[in-house]
């Protein structure tokens, strides 16, 4: 890695092992630096409780992607990648540290490089919990939230004391290739041969999350399931199907029962994203996205904008999502299309329906124009002030 800065990202794969969509978060930040000419090395730290097959897909994505990766026990022992003596001479000569969700927490590595900055990619969840002293967050020198709007006047959100940036989730265009031209029987209205196949919007999605519950500005807000139960009527109202690849408990039966009852399809999230690639084969499969937010970024006003809805929209799939306040940063209408309620939903389906296309080409232009990593993370370093 002689002769060019070294940037350290430290993120989870092997501890969200069978998570297709939650890898891309990763290898987009890590490749994209890459891309603009650093050295890079992802760093992962086990957790207790990892999956048991966490370093055997550890090493299967990280050799796939072609990454330079280090993966370490919860005491900090390796078990993939450098000897832990290289390891803290790597962390020691890193220009800088990106430390996606805080993920490297030993202090002994941690405090061994000289510009940390933490990635917020739970917005209102984490500044709620550094405000209520869950976490500390102080050991970083720089703080940047995906919530666009943490910190203005409209969100509700705490900041505490730290300087919060805002910041998008950076794709990298290579890997996700604009497919809006090619039409199959389960993506896109408008076949070549004039017969238009059945529009498929989908997502993928976990019903409750592990974020629990917060409260924010005297509410307690919690799971995506809460809004999903609002967009219940929503396939009768709306041509085309409507499916969710749903990680659901069982405990959670009754509400599944409903889903399909009121006509959406859901399928097996670890058979059809379990995996980066199969994951974009899926995203890419369908003709848009449609999904809700987490209860606590929609009742925040946070900002919050997935990195999965990235994904679609890199692909030159449109995609119909609840807006969470990010309407104030990014241009909404034509291939990104929000709502607040059943009707707005319906709506913003139909418009994508009737229009595919002109939904698709804009799709495509807002992922190159706002989401490209090599506009976001040029303009991350240029603002921590670091060059390959």
């Amino acid at each position: 890695m002689s002769g060019r800065s070294v940037a350290v990202v430290a993120g989870a794969l092997a501890n969200k092992a069978g998570l297709g969509g939650e890898a891309w978060v990763r290898l987009s930040w890590a490749q994209g630096m890459s891309r603009l000419g650093f050295a890079v090395h992802l760093v992962e730290q086990l957790a207790e409780g990892a999956p048991a097959d966490g370093a055997d897909y550890f090493a299967d994505v990280v050799a796939t992607a072609g990454l330079h990766a280090t993966l370490l026990d919860a005491a900090g022992g390796t078990v993939h990648g450098l000897a832990v003596d290289e390891l803290t001479d790597l962390l020691d000569d890193a220009a800088v540290l990106l430390n996606i969700s805080g993920h490297l927490r030993l202090p002994h590595l941690l405090d061994r490089c000289r510009r940390r900055v933490y990635v917020d990619l739970d917005p209102a969840y984490t500044q709620w919990w550094h405000h209520e002293g869950l976490v500390d967050l102080g050991d970083h020198h720089h703080w940047y939230t995906v919530g666009l709007e943490v910190g203005s006047p409209d969100c509700a959100v705490p900041t505490g004391d730290l300087p919060w940036r805002p910041i998008v989730q950076p794709v990298v265009l290579d890997d996700w290739p604009d497919v809006s031209a090619a039409t199959t029987s389960t993506g896109r209205v408008g076949a070549a041969d004039g017969v238009a196949p059945d529009p498929r919007f989908t997502t993928v999605a976990s019903w409750r999350g592990g974020g629990g519950t917060i409260e924010i500005d005297g509410r307690w807000l919690g799971a995506k399931a809460r809004e999903f139960r609002r967009l219940l009527p929503l396939p009768r109202m709306v041509p085309g199907t409507l499916e969710i690849a749903l990680d659901i408990h069982p405990g959670d039966d009754a509400d599944r029962d409903a889903l399909l009852a009121h006509g959406w399809r859901l399928s097996e999230p670890d058979l059809v994203a379990g995996h980066p690639w199969a994951f974009r084969d899926y995203v890419q499969g369908s003709a848009a996205e449609l999904s809700v937010a987490q209860e606590a970024y929609v009742g925040s006003r946070c900002g919050w904008f997935s990195d999965r809805t990235t994904r679609y929209l890199a692909s030159g799939r449109p995609a119909v999502v609840q807006d969470t306040g990010f309407h104030r940063h990014l241009p909404v209408g034509e291939g990104l299309l929000t709502f607040h309620d059943l009707d707005g939903a319906a709506a913003a389906v139909r418009s994508v329906i009737d229009d595919p296309d002109r939904h698709a080409k804009a799709a495509r232009a807002i992922a190159e124009q706002y989401f490209s990593a090599d506009v976001v993370l040029a303009g991350l370093c240029e603002e921590l002030d670091v060059a390959p």
